[in-house]
């Protein structure tokens, strides 16, 4: 399945603020680890994608999501930046996914 993410002009500048200037792509995962539910939407910020990830877009910036989560999502889909507060709305025209998505940076550090 295709997936196309449309991106509203404050989520394009969040999204440059979060990766800082520094190399790294975005993965949208859906995050099970302790929340006690089915799982929440994250907006991962990582150094590169892993071998099971298949992109989704490229422009204005690269987003993945893991080949095993693709079903997860709808093929249109936008994504809003909430100018009041540090999360984003994601929704398509079926409905909506959240509206309470944060960025996690996971990026690997370098040793300077």
């Amino acid at each position: 399945m295709d997936i196309q993410l449309q991106l509203d002009p404050l989520s394009v500048e969040r999204l440059a603020s979060a990766l800082s200037a520094q190399p790294g792509v975005f993965k949208l995962f859906y995050d099970t680890e302790g929340c006690g539910c089915n799982g929440v939407i994250v907006i991962l910020v990582v150094t590169a994608p892993d071998a099971t990830d298949i992109v989704i877009q490229s422009e204005p910036y690269s987003f993945f999501v893991d080949r095993q989560q693709e079903q997860q999502f709808d093929s249109r889909m936008r994504l809003e930046a909430d100018p009041n507060y540090p999360s984003f709305k994601l929704s398509s025209d079926a409905g909506l996914f959240s509206s309470n998505i944060r960025i996690k940076d996971v990026r690997v550090k370098s040793a300077t």
